[in-house]
């Protein structure tokens, strides 16, 4: 027989979980319905395992250039254990204080299993523990995140490949890591791994690394990328794998030539895929676009009534606050009658390389393409104070001005703590504040965010 509840939430990722508690809050009964593990990918395979893992990484890459300040060092090593034993008491400390809010919050029930539609409003759940529960209820919120997506290459099928989940499982160093993507996870990966004391090769089919980033961008991560003692092949079309555990061989065509790459790991990081072919959505009448991304409109409602899409299930930038902000604008619209939407979020990201790439609003290609006039103001860190001091001067400052409105449009920051200086900036884009005031302010000496004083005296383009 069939359970009734006020709402059903399948997945309980970032928008997920605080959406349940807002629901119980209004006094809605709450299902939520978890697969695998609660928290979803920022918790137990994005943001905190990577995160922690990466910091690992930095300290290795700082111990070996102990020199650079006048420390001596001796020989560094890893021990990857270690390393594994620290994420996973991380991860674990954020799964189980969510699990634990969802399970003691009233007119909440975490149920563990795998659901599908069986019709528009009902939702058939196939319990972890063996047996079945069917739920029914008016309003269904799908939040069932992505995984890594397969590419459609002659024999990787057969051979023994890592995934973003599983390479950070390894309990030894890689002595030679093959990478499928020129991505965020891809080049995030290869360089931690590069300072844990692997042989890199990232193998990327596009013509530049991060396929959305401004071309100098791409290139001044390139240049820093092979600094660290990374491989790049870029325009590479790998055409068919081979090999078995310790030993893989890809066939790349690369330069009009091909060549056989040969490694001791493979990691697969071209792409995600949306989680949501098993929810047999057909049933539901709720559309899908051509690569399984559910659609929604501008308040995140699909087009059955009642049935909502939050998260990286829905596309768009995959990232985890985003998925927070989608929580709000559904909780705010059902709960507090508000009108919220997606339409003009200004939008962050950071890219978690070292130095970091700090990411808002536009980029100089995207203003382009919108045909907006546009001034260009450009630094190298080499004239921040702090990066100086700190002997971190790789990368640059990179903000985009409307020289009508002197607002500022989007800004990149490849630097050191990239994500924070941009950070600053989204603030003053938030306030609609002009770009003179960063330029005029006074910022605390020296810091990194004192930059910002400087960058725009250096205007490089101006159409």
């Amino acid at each position: 027989m069939s359970e009734r509840f006020d709402a059903v939430i399948v997945g309980s990722g970032q928008a997920g979980n605080p959406l349940a508690t807002a629901l119980a809050k209004a006094s809605k009964k709450t299902a939520v319905i978890e697969s695998k593990h609660v928290g979803g990918t920022c918790i137990n395979e994005g943001c905190t395992p990577t995160k922690t893992m990466v910091a690992s990484g930095r300290v290795a890459y700082l111990a070996r250039r102990g020199a650079d300040y006048g420390v001596s060092t001796g020989p560094i090593s890893m021990d990857l254990t270690k390393v594994r034993e620290r994420k996973r008491e991380v991860v674990e400390r954020f799964r189980s204080g969510n699990e634990k809010h969802l399970q003691t919050t009233d007119d909440i029930e975490l149920i563990y299993g795998l659901g599908h539609f069986v019709g528009p409003k009902t939702l058939h759940v196939d319990l972890r523990g063996g047996g079945t529960r069917t739920l029914e209820a008016d309003w269904f919120f799908l939040n069932t995140g992505l995984r890594a997506a397969m590419p459609q290459i002659d024999g990787i099928q057969d051979v023994p490949f890592l995934t973003n989940e599983s390479i950070m499982e390894l309990d030894t160093v890689p002595e030679n890591l093959l990478i499928l993507g020129g991505g965020y996870i891809g080049l995030e990966f290869g360089q931690m791994f590069r300072r844990f004391g692997s042989k890199v090769t990232i193998i990327h089919i596009g013509k530049q690394l991060l396929d959305h980033e401004d071309a100098d961008i791409a290139e001044e991560v390139q240049k820093i990328l092979i600094e660290d003692g990374i491989e790049i092949l870029l325009e590479a079309e790998t055409k068919g794998a081979h090999g078995s555990a310790g030993a893989v061989e890809l066939t790349v065509k690369a330069g009009g030539k091909e060549e056989v790459v040969k490694g001791s790991q493979l990691l697969i990081a071209a792409g995600r895929k949306p989680n949501t072919d098993a929810l047999n959505l057909s049933a539901t009448g709720v559309e899908l676009d051509s690569h399984g991304y559910i659609k929604v409109n501008d308040y995140l409602e699909t087009n059955v009534p009642g049935i909502y899409s939050l998260g990286d299930v829905k596309g768009g930038p995959a990232f985890t606050h985003i998925s927070y902000d989608d929580y709000r604008i559904v909780a705010s619209n059902l709960l507090n009658g508000e009108s919220r939407s997606t339409r003009d979020r200004i939008l962050p990201y950071t890219v978690f390389i070292d130095p970091q790439l700090g990411r808002i609003g536009l980029s100089e290609s995207e203003a382009r393409k919108q045909g907006k006039k546009i001034r260009v103001a450009k630094m190298p860190m080499t004239s921040v104070a702090r990066a100086i001091e700190t002997a971190e001067t790789r990368g640059f400052m990179k903000i985009i001005v409307d020289p009508n409105t002197e607002l500022i449009l989007g800004a990149a920051v490849l630097g050191i703590e990239g994500g924070e200086i941009a950070t600053v900036v989204q603030m003053a884009m938030q306030g609609g504040l002009k770009y003179t005031v960063l330029r005029d302010g006074i910022f605390s000496h020296p810091t990194l965010s004192e930059g910002l004083n400087n960058v725009f005296f250096n205007w490089v383009d101006e159409s």
